[in-house]
């Protein structure tokens, strides 16, 4: 017969000065305590080649779950104190890690600045010393006399500086112009020289200077020289005069140091503690959230929604009590977020699996007990959200028509007690939200079946604090029931839902496209018959919705056995609303897989 595989957790190495043997006694002794709950045998193999300690595992244990429990219950783990004491300005101090590395920064950057300070100062030296050498070179026809008849070199240096007092216009002199007097001569050198304004240290260097140096490649040399001293000059102003110059510098030595010396780390770097997350233990699958217009909240398993045909009564889902109906309506994976809109512009964050889990004719529980929102306030929209990255952004919109984009990145840590994500005018409130990749076309629907459509572009990204701009220009008593995002291929279809049950579907392409702020163009034709419009909603074929009733009815139908019509058509019967009822909310179902055996019903 065969055996069937089972996990395992292999120990190679353990703790500095930790007993192999009393950790193996302490292991079982937790199992027998039954304080360890999922293995099955504990063996010793370790050998001359090296440890090794087998945990073999139950064929129904989590083997994070058992190895989390083991760091937690045995000396496994161990921690071991540091203490950064470091001297800071010439006092001990104990640093943390961010003071470390500030400290660092700032002895390099002091560094940096000394030493680029002392290059600064000999590259001024130096190109001084060129400067002398190239007007040297210029008056050589002046300059080789004045060496040559002075009786030493202290005093050509003189005569060089411009000190003349020794200097006689009687005497013979060598390598004068024969059309020149030696007075002529003499008057027109010093005339020369004071013009130079040689420095004692240039002097010197025209002294020093080898008669090979003054051919014409030779000079050419000094020439480059100097002009490449000058640049110099100017970069290492540049970093003593920029912060920003002087970080590239410190930046740039740390990663020539790291290519000369960096090798691999021979420690890892691991998250304090390996604790297991909820998320670990929570399976990965699509839910159905609702909100009530009471403010409760739950989360129920798709396939408890057996989908049906159109027309069919429904089934009852959250009973209505105490005139309560369900107000939002999506679907979101357990490992996910959702973010909270209340209808002031505030937003809060609850992971999904911590929304208690009811049956479809449950209320569920209020949200005041799971976030910190007023009792006065009343949710707007609801938005699931798995990773709050960058290049996404959040499209709220108003009753009365007010738009606002903003980076979903700005929602990364939002408190408890909830941030501002809108300022939202006296007498108005936010009404929905959505999320865009910036790339879209938005549409907004309003009750009394009229809809605009515009670029996403038209609307640019506002921080939190800000109001929003117009998004349509509404008629008298008319207001915002959706907004929805769409593609810019045209290729996608807007379903519409009114109050008494009727519904239609309308290519995207029949909506003009319009500047933002516009007026619109009827979506929908609203009779006593179909009531005024609900929900609004970009569908493809294999699309599916829900729709909920204020009785609690709700019913799962395919967008595909929806009639395709123009925009003024009234549309079909989805869900009929009787004795008085009404269709509060419908959502569009986005399931990552689709159960097959999910019963199907028609009343």
């Amino acid at each position: 017969r065969g055996q069937t595989e089972r996990d395992a957790i292999i120990i190679t190495e353990i703790p500095y000065q930790l007993n192999k043997a009393r950790l193996i006694e302490r292991i079982a002794e937790l199992v027998n305590e039954k304080k360890i709950e999922g293995i099955a045998d504990l063996r010793d193999e370790s050998s001359r080649v090296g440890m090794r300690i087998v945990v073999e595992l139950k064929r129904d244990a989590v083997p994070q779950i058992v190895l989390n429990k083991l760091y937690k219950l045995t000396p496994m783990q161990s921690s071991f104190g540091v203490i950064n004491l470091a001297i800071v300005d010439g006092q001990p101090r104990v640093l943390n890690l961010k003071q470390m590395i500030e400290a660092f920064v700032e002895f390099r950057r002091e560094v940096v600045r000394r030493r680029t300070e002392f290059e600064l100062r000999k590259a001024q030296a130096r190109a001084h010393i060129l400067e002398g050498l190239n007007k040297a070179i210029d008056a050589l026809d002046y300059i080789i006399p004045l060496i040559r008849n002075a009786s030493s070199v202290d005093e050509a240096r003189l005569w060089l500086t411009g000190h003349f007092e020794t200097m006689s216009q009687t005497k013979s002199w060598k390598g004068t112009p024969s059309d020149l007097t030696l007075s002529g001569f003499i008057g027109k050198l010093q005339k020369v020289i004071k013009q130079l304004e040689f420095s004692e240290a240039q002097a010197q260097a025209i002294l020093d200077l080898q008669l090979r140096r003054l051919s014409a490649l030779e000079r050419q040399k000094i020439l480059d020289e100097y002009e490449g001293i000058i640049k110099l000059i100017a970069e290492l102003e540049e970093i003593l005069g920029n912060e920003q110059s002087l970080r590239r510098v410190i930046v740039k030595e740390l990663e020539d140091v790291r290519k000369a010396f960096g090798d691999e780390r021979r420690t890892q770097i691991i998250d304090e503690g390996v604790e297991l997350s909820i998320e670990d233990m929570i399976a990965d699958e699509e839910v159905a959230i609702t909100v009530t217009n009471s403010g409760y909240i739950k989360r129920t398993p798709i396939t408890a929604y057996s989908r049906q045909g159109r027309g069919g009564k429904g089934r009852f889902g959250a009973a209505a009590k105490n005139g309560d109906w369900v107000e939002h309506l999506f679907t979101a994976s357990t490992h996910a977020y959702i973010m909270i809109f209340t209808d002031d512009g505030q937003v809060f964050k609850l992971k999904v699996h911590e929304l208690p889990d009811a049956a479809t004719a449950a209320r569920g529980k209020a949200i005041v007990n799971l976030i910190n929102i007023p009792s006065t306030r009343k949710v707007a929209g609801v938005v699931p959200v798995r990773e709050f990255s960058e290049g996404r952004h959040v499209v709220m919109v108003t009753r009365k028509g007010v738009i606002k984009k903003t980076s979903l990145a700005e929602f990364q840590n939002i408190r408890s007690n909830g941030i501002n994500a809108v300022n939202v005018d006296e007498g108005d409130e936010l009404f929905d939200v959505i999320l865009t990749d910036g790339t879209k076309r938005i549409l907004i629907a309003t009750h009394d079946g009229i809809a605009i459509r515009f670029d996403e572009e038209g609307v640019r990204p506002m921080g939190r604090a800000a109001r929003g701009v117009r998004g349509i220009d509404l008629r008298k008593d008319d207001f915002v029931v959706s907004v929805c995002a769409v593609s810019r291929e045209d290729n996608e279809r807007m379903l519409s839902v009114s109050e008494f049950g009727y519904g239609k579907q309308t290519k995207i392409a029949d909506y003009r496209l319009q500047s933002r702020g516009g007026r619109g163009v009827i979506n929908m034709k609203s009779t006593p018959k179909t009531g005024k419009v609900v929900a609004v909603f970009a569908v493809e074929d294999d699309s599916e919705i829900m729709i909920i009733t204020q009785q609690g009815k709700l019913i799962r139908i395919e967008a595909n056995d929806i009639r395709k019509t123009g925009r003024s058509a009234s549309g079909v019967r989805l869900i009929k609303t009787d004795g008085g009822d009404k269709v509060t909310s419908a959502s569009l179902l986005e399931l990552a897989a689709e159960v097959e055996s999910m019963e199907v019903t028609v009343e």
